[in-house]
This record gives structure tokens, sequence and C-alpha cells, in this order.
């Protein structure tokens, strides 16, 4: 398996983790971000399916993501200032967290170690969106283990 066909492993698991969790959650909210999350996933498999097979790309940052989640967020603070999640939620969280983390580590380094100028920027692109994912993870983590004071504590975290 090449790196090309490893980082499409990685954004179809990440896929499918992602619709898996959007089935289990019932905030509609929650469940968009996780939906958005897969979609980002498909995105970078495309990417890296054409760089694969030597086809023409493009790359193109997202930062819908982001400002959705922020301003959702902000909702549900407003709407129900005790919102809670579960404790699975909050594993399952973690899990996507760490999920973002190793798709960041694998993608900054191979992109370091390639030497075609446009694949290597490609590669680091997405890494980087990989690390927008876990902030947006790491603010969701937060959030649901404090809802209450995350708007006032964390906001500024969210790069937008």
């Amino acid at each position: 398996m090449n790196i090309y066909e490893y980082a499409m492993k990685l954004e179809k698991d990440g896929e499918r983790f992602y619709r898996e969790l959007a089935e289990k959650i019932e905030d509609k909210g929650i469940k968009s971000i996780f939906i958005m999350l897969a979609e980002e996933e498909i995105k970078h498999y495309i990417i890296f399916e054409k760089m694969n097979k030597q086809q023409s790309f493009t790359t193109q940052h997202s930062t819908h993501l982001i400002k959705h989640t922020l301003a959702l967020f902000r909702k549900m603070r407003e709407e129900n200032p005790h919102f809670s999640f579960s404790r699975s939620y909050i594993e399952s969280f973690r899990s996507a967290l760490r999920t973002e983390e190793n798709s960041y580590k694998f993608y900054m380094e191979k992109g370091n170690m390639l030497e075609d100028g446009k694949q290597k920027e490609a590669f680091l692109r997405i890494a980087e969106e990989e690390r927008e994912h876990m902030i947006l993870l790491q603010n969701l983590l937060t959030f649901a283990m404090d809802p209450v004071t995350w708007i006032e504590n964390h906001e500024l975290k969210m790069p937008l």
C-alpha cells in the first residue's frame, strides 16, 4: 500500500466513523457537525485518489465548518444553559480527536518527505485541515464536558 492508498484508507475510515457518530447523535446540530466532517473526509479522499492515479487535482480550504460549529455552540448554550452529553458521546468525541491527531501527524510527516511541490502542498494543506478538525473536536469535547462556561472560556480557541 503506497502513501496515497494509505491516506485514502484513513479518509474512508474517518468518513465511516463520522457517519456512524452522526447516526447515534440525537441533537441535530451536533449531528450536522459530524456530517460535515464526513464530507471533509470525502473531499480529502478524492484528492488522494487523484494523486494516486496521477491525475490533476485542486485543494481548497474550507472555513464553513468552524463558523458553523461556533454558531451552533452559541445557539445550544442560549437554548439550554444546562445542556449535557452522555459519557458515551464524550468518549466518541475523544476517539474522533485521536483519529484526527493521527491523521495530522501522518500528513505532516509524509508531506514533508514529498518532493513534488503540488503533492507536498496538498498533503500539508490537508494536514492543516486535520489540525482544524482537532481544534473543533477539542472544543466540542470541552463544550460537552462544561457547556455552561464554554463560551466565556473557550470561544477564542476556535480560529475563524
